[in-house]
């Protein structure tokens, strides 16, 4: 069985210490993909350094997330379309809009978006969308992107059955985690309704660790347990979620 983290911040802090022991307890669970986000240009060489030492198995993306778009958020799109010229990445992430942290910078948030949608469309990648109190926001950006070219995957997804098919309607697959084994996680309660083919599974390790180690520390190993509960929601072996899924990854990201 082989199971695909579409989406772990693995060259975290958090994983400072044991970041060998943490990717062998994944190995230890038949994960074996692992794609990772960027956040801003202050992680790019620890991005680098990660995929240096699991070249079978680390697939980097690039991108400015939104809770760094500040008020030097032009400078950092320009290193991520630097990066872009130097090598080649697998999509472009994680991107979107971020009203938790902060609303008075919506305006730039969906500037910052915008543009790297464009610069997925040029090289013909997908993106992968953070979205955090933002669904109309993010709706409306992609409302005015819609193409052939323009898809990916909505990363952590969290909302109503009704969002989660509009989402799909823009050639998206759903990124499904840790909160999908929470009791007041809700998404538990429709998933059923999408067919397993928009679905792909992954972490945001160090965060949103699933029952029964929310609020602590996540890691990639733990991603079986989101493969076990999507396994009783949709009635099917794991190692049948685990294929469909990775089947997905490979959709959406090219390999």
């Amino acid at each position: 069985m082989m199971l695909t983290d579409t989406h772990t911040h693995l060259y975290s802090d958090a994983f400072e210490e044991d970041r060998e022991a943490m990717m062998q307890r994944a190995f230890d669970q038949g994960i074996r993909r692992f794609f990772i986000p960027a956040i801003d240009s202050g992680y790019t060489q620890s991005m680098y350094d990660l995929e240096k030492a699991y070249p079978e198995n680390v697939f980097l993306m690039m991108g400015l997330h939104p809770t760094s778009v500040k008020e030097n958020y032009k400078e950092e799109l320009l290193h991520v379309e630097a990066e872009f010229k130097k090598r080649s990445f697998y999509a472009v992430g994680e991107i979107g809009i971020d009203l938790y942290w902060d609303t008075s910078t919506l305006e730039i948030q969906k500037k910052a978006f915008r543009s790297q949608i464009q610069l997925a469309k040029k090289y013909k990648l997908p993106i992968v969308i953070h979205c955090r109190e933002a669904f109309d926001e993010i709706f409306d950006v992609l409302e005015t992107e819609k193409d052939d070219d323009l898809f990916g995957i909505f990363h952590c997804f969290t909302g109503t059955l009704e969002q989660a098919k509009r989402a799909i309607s823009f050639q998206m697959k759903l990124g499904i985690g840790g909160v999908v084994t929470f009791k007041n996680g809700k998404i538990d309660t429709f998933l059923n309704q999408i067919d397993l083919k928009h679905i792909v599974l992954e972490t945001d390790s160090p965060y949103l660790s699933p029952v029964p180690y929310r609020g602590k520390r996540n890691e990639s190993s733990y991603l079986s347990l989101v493969c076990k509960k999507l396994s009783q929601i949709y009635g099917l072996s794991e190692e049948e979620i685990a294929k469909i899924t990775t089947k997905n990854s490979t959709e959406v990201f090219g390999v």
